[in-house]
C-alpha cells in the first residue's frame, strides 16, 4: 500500500499500570515500527486517540457538557501527538503535526494539500484535534482524512487480534473474524469503529484493517499490505 493512515488508540500508549498517562517505551517502540515501513516507501498519516489523558464521552457522561468534554478530548489527542512525533524523530523519521484546533505553538494547521505534500516527501504526518468538531470520534477523523489524502486503508491499532464476535477481552469464546463486509460491521453491531466512521470508509470504497498493535511487527506487517487481523472491506 503506497499511503495509509494509521489509527492508534490512545489507551494503547498509557502505562499499563496506572491506566493512564503516557509509557514512553511502548511510544518508542511504536515509533521504531512506523519509521521502518516509512523507510521502505511507505507515505503515512497517523490519528491518535486521547483517551489515555481524557475521554470526552466517558466525562460527558458523568454530566459534564458533551461539546466541552469533546474539545477536551482533542487538546488530549494534540498532547499524544507531540509525544509520538518526538519518538518518531529520534527514530530518524520526519514527522510534522497538524492540528485541527489552531495552536500555532506547537502543530501546523490542518491544511490537506499541505499534509499531502509532506507525504510525497516521505514526511510522517500526525492528525491531531480530531475533526475540530465535538460529537465525532477519532475513528471518524481517521476515516475523513484517509478519504481526504486519498489513502489506500485505514489500519487501525487496537489491544486485540482483529474484530471477534464478542467481547475477547470478556469471552475467552469469542472467535476472531478475518473478513467481513463494511455493511456486515454496522449491522452486526461489532464495535470495530462507530458508524459514522464505517459509513464514510465505505462510501470512499477504503478498507479497514483491524489488527493488534501489542504484537511487536504488527504495525510493519499491517503497513505493507500482509494478511493481519481482520480486514473490513
Amino acid at each position: 500500500m503506497a499511503r495509509v493512515v494509521l489509527k492508534l488508540s490512545g489507551e494503547a500508549f498509557a502505562d499499563p499500570e496506572l491506566k493512564y498517562g503516557i509509557d514512553a517505551e511502548v511510544v518508542a517502540r511504536v515509533a521504531e515500527e512506523i519509521a521502518t515501513v516509512r523507510s521502505e516507501g511507505h507515505q503515512i498519516g497517523i490519528v491518535v486517540g486521547g483517551g489515555n489523558i481524557f475521554r470526552g464521552l466517558s466525562s460527558a457522561a458523568e454530566g459534564m457538557d458533551r461539546a466541552n468534554a469533546d474539545y477536551m478530548g482533542m487538546l488530549a489527542t494534540v498532547i499524544n501527538a507531540l509525544a509520538l512525533r518526538d519518538a518518531l524523530e529520534h527514530a530518524g523519521a520526519p514527522t510534522r503535526v497538524q492540528s485541527a484546533i489552531n495552536i500555532q505553538a506547537v502543530a501546523e494547521p490542518y491544511i490537506r494539500l499541505r499534509a499531502i505534500r509532506h507525504l510525497e516527501k516521505g514526511r510522517i504526518v500526525i492528525f491531531a484535534g480530531g475533526t475540530g468538531n465535538p460529537f465525532f470520534t477519532t475513528d471518524t477523523t481517521a476515516a475523513l482524512r484517509a478519504a481526504e489524502i486519498g489513502a489506500d486503508a485505514v489500519l487501525k491499532a487496537t489491544r486485540v487480534d482483529g474484530v471477534y464476535d464478542d467481547d475477547p477481552e470478556t469471552n475467552p469464546d469469542a472467535t476472531l473474524i478475518s473478513d467481513l463486509g463494511h455493511m456486515d460491521a454496522i449491522s452486526r453491531r461489532l464495535g470495530i469503529m462507530d458508524t459514522t466512521a464505517i459509513t464514510m470508509a465505505m462510501d470512499n470504497d477504503i478498507p479497514i484493517r483491524v489488527f493488534n498493535m501489542n504484537r511487536p511487527g504488527e504495525i510493519k506487517r499491517a503497513v505493507r499490505g500482509e494478511d493481519v487481523g481482520t480486514l473490513v472491506h
